[in-house]
C-alpha cells in the first residue's frame, strides 16, 4: 500500500487528514514538523506529502523547499494543507516548489478528490 506523508503539528489536524488519506486507500504516516518531514521523506519515499506551513522548526514553506531541491524528493508531489490562504501566500507555496494548495478547514471530499489526483 502506498504511504501519504501527513506532516501538521497539531494532532487533531492529523488526525483529520488521516481519515482523508485512508478512505482515498493510502496509509497514512506522521511528521509533527518540517524538519521531520524532510527526513521521513527521504526516508519513507511517500507517494504525496500532505504539509501544514505554520509548524515549529522548519516551517511547511522550508521544508518544501527544501525536499523540491533534492534530487531523492523532488518527484514526490507536495499539497499544502494551511490556514496561509491569501493569493500571496498560494503563490509563495507555488514559488517553493508546492503542487497543490488546500485550505483549512478543508473538505474531506475535496481532500479525497486530490489525493487521488496526484497518487494513482
Amino acid at each position: 500500500m502506498q504511504t501519504v506523508l501527513i506532516v501538521d503539528d497539531s494532532r487533531t489536524e492529523r488526525e483529520l487528514m488521516s481519515r482523508a488519506v485512508s478512505f482515498a486507500g493510502f496509509a497514512p504516516v506522521f511528521a509533527e514538523d518540517g524538519n521531520e518531514a524532510v527526513e521521513k521523506a527521504k526516508s519513507l519515499q511517500p507517494a504525496l506529502i500532505l504539509m501544514d506551513v505554520v509548524m515549529p522548526n522548519l516551517n511547511g514553506f522550508n521544508a518544501t523547499r527544501q525536499l523540491k531541491a533534492d534530487a531523492a524528493t523532488k518527484h514526490i508531489p507536495i499539497v499544502l494543507v494551511t490556514t496561509k490562504t491569501g493569493d500571496s501566500d498560494k503563490f509563495w507555496g507555488k514559488k517553493q516548489g508546492a503542487d497543490d494548495h488546500v485550505c483549512k478547514p478543508f473538505v474531506s471530499n475535496e481532500l479525497v478528490d486530490i489525493i487521488r489526483r496526484y497518487v494513482r
